[in-house]
């Protein structure tokens, strides 16, 4: 089944390693066959990924782009999950769900699910920020959602 994409003038994709950027007005693909895509908004730079769960997300990204590597990419991925799980057992789940689309060989469907262990990890700590303000009555900056807000929308 083709995926159509609309983009909006500004706005990078990359497909199959190739960034593509769209300089004129809007823009609509359809891509035919299977591919590689990743919308300028599910992409984290080296940079981006600060926090154990967007390292993780990196890592499963990098398989996901350089299938080549994607071996490579995929044990750093299953050994940063496995630390994120045993480090937060109510991610547990959303590890199994990950874990099982990689089986599958739907490596996007596990990127989608790598990225709701990236919201995850921010209620935890946004949770911890409230808790911390809470107990102590100062306001607390907003715990780093920057990326889990960005991959969200």
């Amino acid at each position: 089944m083709p995926l159509k994409l609309d983009l909006k003038t500004g706005v990078r994709l990359v497909i199959n390693g190739a960034v593509i950027e769209n300089i004129g007005p809007n823009t609509k693909l359809l891509v035919h066959n299977e591919s590689s895509i990743l919308r300028e908004k599910e992409i984290l730079s080296a940079d981006d990924s600060a926090t154990p769960a967007s390292r993780a997300y990196f890592a499963l990204q990098c398989a996901y782009m350089f299938p080549h590597e994607k071996e490579k990419y995929l044990e750093i991925f299953k050994q940063l999950l496995d630390d994120y799980s045993k480090a937060l057992p109510s991610s547990a789940e959303i590890g199994k769900s990950i874990s099982e689309s990689l089986e599958e060989g739907k490596l996007y469907k596990a990127l989608k699910g790598a990225q709701e262990l990236v919201r995850h990890e921010a209620s935890i700590v946004e949770g911890m920020r409230q808790t911390t303000e809470d107990a102590t009555g100062e306001y607390l900056p907003e715990a780093g959602d920057d990326i889990g807000n960005r991959i969200d929308n």
